[in-house]
């Protein structure tokens, strides 16, 4: 479960390159169209050709989405020597698919696989950086790339005889994959033209699984969270074939352009788009919960409160990471979070009843240029709806988290005892607490000085067995968790949203600011072990 859990959290890396690559093809499709811009979007204008080529480079991640997790995944799964783990992962690949190019050119036909096919389609076959082979989509990136992850973590350190020092290391762990690729290539080869079929059924059966699938789908995506397995949820609807063989997120904005100049209902155009709707929940349902928070909070504490509350749901409404305002309460009271995820489930099924489908992962930003934008002008009516069942469900949400909170006494922040102060503690507090004092009395950033509580509170570096990070969390494994501090020592000194323990695995949920933070760790870390 802890192996899930960490390629979960590690599928973030690269997933949040995509809001940003998106927003810039929504915006382009937006200013190229002829509805909305009228003759500055003819083809042969200036104005075309400039967000054409602005539109081409915000297809990088989407075209290229294999190499991107290829390359991602190392960066948090690696436990040292990162970039020479992700060199390895990227040549394995590299070596894999050509390895099943040679394959299939010789012996396709006995594979059941028409190699003199066209690349795309309904053929199986891609290019990827120029190699000819089998579309294993995000699924073989991320199989590959762990495997290589593995070899790395375990051989890396290898030392080889004086005679062959050239090897070591980054060399070493690639001349072993080169010999894991082929074995690995010939089964991709016989097997995955059959789940390509499998792939396909799956596909039709989604379509046509009705509301009880968008409803389980958007149910399942949000209570799995705590467990880091949300990705495996999302990810193949979002960026793989499950319902669309290249991802509905870049099916969806490839087809902008049509979609925006169709009067047709978006439903009828794309069918099982209500898959991607998770967003809503992101916009709506955490300003209800922000403000049940704020008004179930002690009247004396309700400006320090609303300050906190206000950071996190705009990060949750404009950004779509919602894990600093969820994480507040999934911990302290997880009936409340299990009651969440219900609710999202049933605002979006009820919201996609009434026609709505889209590139709606994300959050406000994200949507607004990929679907509100360009398609308001002939689909405004849905929008519309979706407004009005969002701000239905922002009283739901407020009026029965605000009960369930005040009828359970719920000790969210604000609700604290009189002599307990809702506040982050300073430097000074730090450097003042009795048991817990650091050698170092100054930091050069705020990301010092977390890392350096942090690892404190984690036990000290000869507690560390390893240390990744997801979009919101620092991971790590320790030898020893009696040594780990309680949850209010990395909320109150080090300004943590939260503590998770599960035995050794430990997850400090630290925020958007979390890659900086680990940074600053792993260099304390490496001088403290250097000493």
């Amino acid at each position: 479960m802890k192996s899930i859990q960490r390629f979960g959290s590690a599928m973030i890396v690269p997933v949040l390159l995509f809001p940003f690559f998106g927003i810039i093809v929504g915006i382009a499709t937006l200013l190229k169209n002829e509805t909305i811009m009228g003759s500055l979007a003819n083809p042969d204008s200036l104005w075309y050709q400039i967000w054409t080529l602005i539109e081409n480079g915000g297809w990088t991640v989407f075209n290229q989405m294999e190499l991107v997790f290829v390359i991602g995944l190392p960066i948090s799964l690696a436990k040292k020597a990162q970039g020479r783990a992700t060199l390895a992962a990227l040549t394995a690949y590299l070596m894999f698919n050509y390895y099943i190019n040679s394959i299939l050119s010789m012996w396709g036909s006995n594979f059941g696989v028409n190699f003199d096919a066209e690349t795309g389609g309904v053929s199986g076959l891609t290019e990827i950086a120029g190699i000819k082979t089998l579309d294993t989509n995000i699924i073989g990136a991320i199989i590959i790339s762990g495997i290589v992850v593995w070899l790395h973590n375990r051989y890396y350190d290898k030392k080889l005889p004086d005679s062959l020092g050239t090897f070591q290391g980054g060399p070493f762990v690639v001349m072993i994959s080169f010999f894991v690729m082929i074995p690995l290539a010939l089964v991709t080869s016989y097997f995955w033209p059959i789940v390509q079929d499998g792939i396909a059924s799956l596909q039709g059966f989604m379509k046509s699984s009705g509301y009880i699938g968008v409803w389980v789908f958007h149910f399942l995506e949000r209570i799995l969270i705590p467990t880091g397995l949300h990705h495996f949820i999302y990810t193949p609807f979002e960026y793989g074939p499950a319902v669309v063989q290249e991802g509905m997120k870049a099916y969806w904005i490839s087809h902008l352009n049509e979609y925006s100049q169709s009067t047709a209902s978006l439903k009828e155009i794309f069918p099982g788009g209500g898959f991607l709707l998770q967003g809503n929940g992101k916009m709506f349902g955490s300003i209800g919960i922000a403000l049940a928070m704020y008004h179930t909070a002690k009247p004396e504490k309700r400006k320090k409160v609303g300050a906190l509350l206000l950071a996190a749901t705009l990060t949750a409404v404009v950004a779509g990471i919602t894990e600093p305002l969820e994480f507040t309460f999934l911990f302290i009271a997880p009936y409340l979070f299990a009651i969440h995820a219900v609710l999202v489930a049933t605002m979006t099924t009820i919201m996609h009843a009434f026609g709505l489908v889209g590139n709606m992962g994300g959050g406000l930003i994200e949507i607004a240029a990929t679907n509100w934008i360009p398609l308001f002008g002939n689909h405004w009516g849905v929008y519309l709806a979706q407004f009005i069942i969002g701000i239905i469900f922002i009283g739901i949400y407020y009026f029965l988290f605000k009960y369930l909170i005040i009828r359970f006494d719920i000790p969210l922040p604000g609700r604290e005892e009189a002599d307990k102060e809702t506040k982050l503690y300073t430097k000074q507090d730090y450097k003042n607490a009795k048991s817990h004092q650091l050698s170092s009395p100054a930091y050069a950033s705020e990301y010092d000085q977390k890392a350096a509580v942090y690892l404190e509170g984690l036990g000290g570096a000869k507690n560390i067995v390893d240390v990744t990070n997801c979009a919101t969390r620092l991971r790590v494994t320790v030898a020893d968790p009696s040594k780990v501090e309680t949850d209010t020592y990395f909320k109150e000194l080090g300004g943590a949203h939260g503590l998770v323990k599960n035995k050794d695995s430990i997850q400090v949920i630290v925020g958007l600011s979390v890659p900086q933070v680990r940074d600053s760790f792993e260099s304390f870390l490496e001088q403290e072990k250097k000493a």
